[in-house]
């Protein structure tokens, strides 16, 4: 079985930088608190501490002090940047769909996350529920990553308009780039859409009610093509998840 993963410090720029096999890193804070007093993991168990940022350290437990374990570093990993960055632009949706499809995301690979204030979302984020939106979703993101054993953690953008989603795609395709929209009544299917072999790969996930004509319009002018992931319509919450594993895929990081 794989060692649990807990998240190094964010607040500390490279926090796990000048670590070596035989030095001890001292895990405090919440993710000690969570770590010794809520899972009570002891003396010879195993623990990865991750950055986020792809730089994993392989330890074990030498002793608990309440919320400070203290862990002697066996290992330690750098997980190089991805060739391709895989990004999931996921409209808001009602209930907690959203976070569903981020939290699924992460587990299977997504890079990063941007959420999409598209025409027929039902939710809206303004103002103060902007703020507090965000924040579930980089926690939801956060827990994901922890779960996923994952040593990068993909980043949370800033709610997206159509008019903004469209000027960013329009950036990722001259750099290079591929943006692809799902949509159900396209005629390729994801399958066959070009890869770039280095840059963002965007992927854009509509809201329950769907995008509107407008909305692709927007996007193709702007470079993004569109495609049907097969012979069944998703809802917003399982379409990108299973779209990032099938790229994930074909871009070779499964196997």
């Amino acid at each position: 079985m794989s060692a649990p993963v807990f998240l190094a410090d964010a607040s500390v720029a490279h926090p796990l930088a000048g670590y070596a096999p035989g030095s001890v890193y001292v895990l405090d804070g919440a993710e000690g608190r969570h770590a010794g007093v809520v899972q009570r993991r002891g003396p010879g168990e195993r623990i990865d501490v991750v950055d986020g940022a792809g730089v994993r350290l392989r330890t074990v437990v030498e002793s608990v002090d309440g919320a400070g374990v203290h862990l002697r570093v066996e290992d330690v990993e750098v997980e190089p940047e991805p060739a391709v960055v895989v990004t999931l632009v996921q409209a808001l949706a009602k209930g907690d769909r959203d976070e569903m499809a981020i939290e699924a995301a992460t587990e299977v690979g997504a890079d990063a996350v941007l959420p999409w204030q598209a025409e027929r979302s039902v939710v809206v984020w303004r103002g103060d529920r902007a703020a507090r939106s965000r924040a579930r979703w980089v926690s939801t993101v956060r827990a994901a990553t922890k779960q996923a054993r994952r040593a990068r953690m993909p980043s949370v953008g800033t709610a997206l308009s159509t008019k903004q989603l469209a000027a960013r795609a329009r950036e990722v395709v001259e750099a290079g780039g591929v943006v692809t929209v799902l949509h159900e009544e396209a005629s390729t299917p994801l399958a066959d859409v070009p890869l770039p072999e280095a840059g963002e790969l965007l992927v854009v996930v509509g809201p329950e009610g769907g995008i509107s004509d407008g909305e692709v319009a927007a996007l193709t002018e702007a470079g993004a093509v569109t495609a049907r992931l097969g012979p069944h319509v998703l809802r917003t919450s399982t379409a990108g998840p299973v779209a990032i594993a099938l790229l994930s895929a074909r871009l070779g990081r499964w196997s």
